[in-house]
């Protein structure tokens, strides 16, 4: 089985509901990482010297390769990634190995093989 890690920077009240939508189209699981910070285009302002940009979270979902644009496409629909600038932004990369996975398998090739 293949894997992909998808890599979600997103404003942190959306992280929820971006692993619940994960979750429906096929991820089984997350790992998430509070209060990221990041810049895009724009450079963050400030006040006092004090950020006024939202609180990010970095959401890892680890996903077999099957399922993965399913699951890429409903994290940009709920975060609206594309919507607006400065939303975050969502990738996948291949991964060559991974471990601590084993348990998974047997569901995640049920649900890959319902959907193919």
């Amino acid at each position: 089985m293949h894997f992909k890690l998808i890599i979600a920077m997103v404003e942190d009240h959306l992280t929820d509901s971006i692993m619940d939508a994960a979750r429906d189209a096929g991820a089984t699981g997350a790992t998430v990482l509070n209060q990221a910070r990041g810049e895009g285009l724009q450079k963050s302002k400030t006040f006092f010297g004090l950020s006024l940009d939202t609180q990010r979270d970095v959401v890892l979902f680890l996903v077999e390769e099957h399922l993965s644009r399913k699951i890429l496409e409903k994290i940009e629909q709920i975060g609206k990634l594309d919507d607006k600038s400065g939303t975050g932004i969502a990738f996948q990369i291949d991964v060559e190995d991974a471990v601590g996975v084993a348990h998974q398998i047997q569901e995640l090739t049920e649900k890959v093989e319902d959907q193919l």
